[in-house]
């Protein structure tokens, strides 16, 4: 389990936060189950990228901004620490700014994410 903090957190210089990165049993559009694992010995597709949405970003970054989706080569991500801002409980990651393959204003469509972290909800559309 995370460890858990409180309050805002500001990220210094070129650090990306994001939240709600995309793990966990997927179900495309067309009703494809998608396994979880990363690792193909255990049921995984293999090693593939992952959506997050941006929590905040540091002074330096000018192309990205709060609530933006980007997506990140796999494992361009640290270990989560869970975080309760006042208005939400979510999993908190710095993402590696070289490992952004792209970003878009609005969640990415067409996948359903049963695993996705966002701590006490079901499945989510994504």
């Amino acid at each position: 389990m995370a460890h858990r903090i409180y309050g805002k957190v500001i990220p210094i210089k070129e650090k990306i936060l994001v939240k709600h990165i995309d793990k966990g049993e997927r179900k495309t559009a067309g009703g494809l189950i998608l396994p979880a694992a990363d690792e193909v010995e255990h049921g995984g597709s293999g090693i593939r990228p992952r959506w997050a949405q941006v929590y905040a970003v540091g002074p330096k970054i000018d192309y990205l901004h709060e609530g933006q989706w980007v997506l990140m080569d796999h494992g361009r991500w640290t270990n989560a620490i869970e975080l309760d801002d006042g208005n939400e409980v979510f999993d908190l990651r710095i993402c590696d700014a070289d490992g952004i393959l792209g970003y878009q204003d609005e969640p990415p469509s067409g996948i359903v994410s049963v695993g996705i972290e966002n701590p006490g909800h079901g499945p989510h559309t994504i």
